[in-house]
């Protein structure tokens, strides 16, 4: 049975219709046609995901998410998947977007990194950008 959950790192995740979201990333991984186990997404501030982020890629830079794949090859996805709030925040302000999209965007992102898509070269970018878009306009579709 396909489980996502959100857990505070040292932060609370308040955000509207919680339980909507978590069917919704669901049906993410249904239309990518991924087997899905156990997601834990895990909300947390700027400086618990630059400590992460230097203790386990040695990257000494501030980032909004890092998905861990936990799952052996063959089996469905399990990972965990930290998001600072603090970017999310930040990164709204700078796209003139909303906090509730600009969290969407990224929970969808962590979920797609999981999915196989990538985001170093400029056309895995534009990619990764256009199925985010993609989930975005689906999700407000169901309101």
């Amino acid at each position: 049975m396909a489980k996502i959950n959100f857990r505070s790192g040292d932060r609370p995740f308040i955000f509207p219709d919680k339980t909507g979201l978590k069917s919704f990333i669901e049906t993410l991984f249904k239309k990518e046609k991924k087997e899905l186990g156990e997601i834990n997404y895990i909300f947390c501030s700027d400086e618990m995901l630059l400590k992460i982020n230097q203790d386990f890629l040695q990257h000494n830079y501030y980032t909004d998410i890092i998905t861990f794949g936990l799952q052996e090859p063959g089996q469905p996805i399990e990972a965990e998947i930290y998001i600072s709030i603090d970017r999310v925040k930040d990164n709204a302000i700078q796209h003139g977007v909303s906090y509730e999209n600009e969290m969407k965007r990224v929970l969808f992102h962590g979920a797609l990194h999981l999915c196989g898509y990538k985001d170093k070269k400029k056309s895995e970018i534009q990619e990764m950008r256009a199925k985010e878009d993609q989930y975005l306009q689906m999700i407000a579709k169901r309101k």
